[in-house]
């Protein structure tokens, strides 16, 4: 059965660090790209980061310099180490299956998300 599964969210201060992993199972993540995404209360749900199959590597600008997207093929792992974190970075994040390996085109399969929440 193919499946992401996120976990590493939490309720943290602002400056802190939280670092997300996605898990992914029934299938083999090399081959694909995996991108996180962004839900924050009462807006849509946006891409964030990215990583090829590859291993390239793009960010949205609130993020940048801030986040790191990395992958483990041998653990079929991919983690957002997040960084100096912001309250505007309040949301559920998710991780989903790029239908390829680059990071253009659309995402097939997601995860079911992890709430991250920034707050004094």
């Amino acid at each position: 059965q193919l499946q992401l599964v996120e976990s590493g969210g939490g309720l943290v201060q602002p400056g802190g660090s939280l670092r997300l992993s996605c898990v992914a199972s029934g299938f083999t993540l090399d081959y694909y790209a995996i991108g996180w995404f962004r839900q924050a209360p009462g807006a849509e749900r946006a891409r964030i980061s990215c990583i090829s199959s590859g291993g390239i590597t793009n960010y949205v600008d609130s993020v940048k310099g801030r986040f790191t997207i990395s992958r483990d093929n041998a653990k079929n792992t991919v983690y957002l180490q997040m960084n100096s974190l912001e309250p505007e970075d309040t949301g559920v994040y998710y991780c989903a299956r790029g239908s390829r390996g680059l990071c253009i085109g659309g995402y097939d399969y997601w995860g079911q998300g992890t709430q991250v929440t920034v707050s004094s």
